[in-house]
């Protein structure tokens, strides 16, 4: 734990959110003080529970109007984490959406820019559109579909988070690192969204279907929060990471269909297993990728990121949260 000297004073932007509060956890845990920015759009107090509270505090606001109290230079470091996010609410709030995304990064990297704050910016696999190069590495070109369909509103909203990023980076030597999540998972994610572990875990638990869109063999690679979490701060503390992209995820695939299979056989669910054709789950017309795999180079040359937990432990633990403390909480979809 730091000293009082060593003490660092963080804004986390969607701290109340599943990875920003593992990432609330880990900071206050490692002795900092933490302010959290969050309009509660999809964060929960709830998963603020347990962690000190005379350790942070919350700012009840969107990002733009939250960050207008705030003195230019009062934080060591920001956590800009806050974004609309879930294929469900993409496709149906396209508006949200987009200027969720772009209006408040840019007013993040405003306001770090003012005093140089060393800024980390959440990014997505989906920035990576319908690239068929696999693995997915952070130089690759990026292929989105086109703008009729919503469902790239998204990954276009964010890869232009990532431009302005790294434009204040080079224009106003501002340093930013970028953090291109892949399907992360674990306790406090919720399904409402699109967020197919979470769903899935829910469904087994109380016996129902569970819904696998199109024939399954979508391939993703899933990582556990607590393995992601470290990694962001190890980015944010080498000055060398300052104006790059890193991939954040795990390195092992496994298709949709066996992830079904894998939770029903890990939770001993009787539940049987259906598949759903996309027209059904999102409309016409809605466009998946089959295969989604990070390169894992950069970012495990850059900080030693290696994930270490295994997807049936994931399984058990989040089953484990939406007994005690998820299931009543969880709104309906």
């Amino acid at each position: 734990m730091n000293t009082q000297s060593e003490q660092r004073h963080v804004l986390v932007t969607g701290g109340a959110g599943f990875i920003g509060s593992h990432l609330v956890e880990h900071l206050v845990a490692r002795g900092d003080r933490v302010v959290i920015l969050d309009n509660f759009s999809t964060g929960r107090r709830e998963n603020l529970t347990g962690i000190a509270s005379d350790r942070y505090e919350v700012i009840d606001a969107p990002v733009g109007e939250g960050i207008q109290g705030c003195e230019p230079g009062t934080f060591d470091e920001i956590y800009h984490l806050a974004a609309a996010v879930g294929v469900r609410l993409v496709i149906e709030q396209p508006i949200q959406t987009i200027e969720t995304n772009v209006h408040e990064t840019s007013a993040m990297l405003r306001f770090a820019a003012r005093t140089r704050t060393p800024i980390l910016i959440a990014s997505t696999s989906e920035v990576y559109g319908k690239s068929s190069r696999i693995p997915f590495s952070e130089d690759d070109d990026v292929v989105f579909g086109p703008t009729i369909y919503s469902r790239w509103s998204y990954a276009c909203s964010k890869a232009i988070d990532e431009y302005l990023a790294l434009a204040y980076h080079r224009e106003q030597g501002l340093p930013a690192v970028i953090a291109r999540f892949f399907n992360t998972v674990g306790p406090r994610q919720v399904g409402e969204y699109g967020m197919v572990l979470p769903r899935f875990v829910r469904a087994a638990l109380r016996g129902d279907s569970l819904q696998v869109y199109g024939d399954g063999q979508q391939v993703r690679s899933f990582c556990d929060v607590r393995d992601v979490v470290p990694a962001l701060t190890a980015l944010m503390a080498s000055p060398l990471c300052a104006g790059r992209v890193f991939n954040l995820g795990s390195g092992r695939t496994i298709s949709i269909l066996e992830l079904a299979e894998l939770v029903v056989r890990t939770l001993e669910s009787v539940s049987p297993i259906e598949h759903v054709p996309y027209e059904t789950a999102f409309g016409p017309d809605f466009e998946d990728l089959r295969l989604r795999q990070p390169d894992l180079t950069r970012i495990r040359e850059a900080v030693g990121f290696s994930p270490v937990t295994e997807l049936p432990q994931t399984i058990r633990d989040l089953a484990q949260w939406i007994r005690r403390d998820g299931a009543v909480m969880e709104r309906s979809a």
